[in-house]
């Protein structure tokens, strides 16, 4: 029975996996092949940014079904575990990691790396292993996730990217508000918390926005893939991958078993927070000076290692009381 579980969940998860790493590959390939104008890249990262992962974001927040859940709980467990992570390892990694000490992009690509979850493929394997209860667990945990680890990330890409040099305060608080993927989670919050949702016309239009995000922002994160700088970060990528797929997921485990997550509520908690790294890691590299070849890096990494290491979260997620 053991064995039989181990194959099922396996096969769910690379079915949720594989599609995406071969949209990556194909991004590979298309600029590898000049297949398309060099100029194109470009500008499909500037509309992924600006509108289609907002629209993606809005329509996720606005439609999250809070109700009957221990949003408390889970909120707690998510954002709690997410800020231990960064306090406790990748903050002072900075200070005692030469190269990360003196390369602020690279340190950036490995604070988005920690913490930014591929929600899509969170989406797909809750759906998979558990249906519409784990799927609410999912949105639960993306509506509060999201809005802080895009505050983390785009402060730490304010701070320590290749901006145009402004720092401080002052300068930070306006990069943060005007930032589009921080806005859109306000506005998706807003319009969950109001009881509006999606309004009509408007909703569907977005639906679509959205369904084109992970597409394209797929495919740019595989034209922006440099495997020469996989191979020249490997310590730096591989210390992301330890943080994003076992301590970071463990952290909630302890966390939402302690504040009294159980049953699929914990179990959809912590495949929440062990999913791959998502491609925005990579666009809001692009978009605010950060080392986005190591964010392309990440990311693909982190895809191919999640194909062993979720199933084998969720054997032992299934064998929790």
């Amino acid at each position: 029975m053991a064995v039989h579980a181990f194959i099922s969940a396996m096969l769910t998860i690379l079915t949720a996996i594989i599609p995406n790493f071969l949209l990556i590959m194909l991004g590979w390939g298309m600029r590898s092949r000049h297949w398309l104008d060099i100029s194109f890249w470009g500008q499909a990262e500037r509309l992924t940014y600006y509108l289609l992962l907002p629209a993606l974001l809005i329509t996720n927040l606005a439609e999250a079904r809070l109700d009957g859940l221990p949003v408390a709980a889970i909120a707690a467990a998510q954002g709690l575990a997410i800020l231990a992570v960064l306090g406790l390892i990748a903050l002072p990694l900075r200070r005692f990691w030469p190269r990360l000490a003196t390369d602020g992009p690279a340190f950036t690509s490995l604070i988005q790396g920690s913490v930014r979850p591929n929600t899509y493929i969170a989406f797909a394997v809750a759906a998979a292993l558990w249906g519409p209860s784990g799927v609410t667990v999912a949105a639960v945990s993306a509506a509060l996730v999201v809005p802080l680890v895009n505050l983390l990330c785009v402060t730490a890409l304010i701070q320590w990217g290749q901006g145009d040099g402004r720092r401080g305060f002052g300068p930070t608080l306006a990069a943060i508000v005007k930032n589009p993927l921080i806005l859109a989670c306000l506005l998706g919050a807003a319009l969950n918390l109001s009881g509006i949702g999606l309004p009509p016309m408007i909703g569907p239009m977005l639906k679509i926005m959205a369904q084109a995000s992970l597409a394209l922002g797929l495919l740019c994160v595989g034209a922006g893939l440099d495997l020469g700088a996989i191979r020249g970060a490997g310590m730096v990528v591989a210390t992301t991958l330890t943080i994003k797929l076992l301590a970071l997921p463990s952290a909630v485990a302890g966390l939402g078993w302690l504040f009294g997550l159980r049953g699929v509520q914990l179990a959809a908690a912590i495949v929440y927070a062990a999913v791959p790294v998502a491609t925005n890691a990579y666009v809001l590299a692009r978009q605010l000076g950060g080392d986005y070849r190591l964010a392309a890096a990440i990311i693909t990494a982190s895809t191919l290692a999640a194909a062993a290491t979720l199933p084998v979260a969720a054997i032992v997620i299934a064998r929790l009381p």
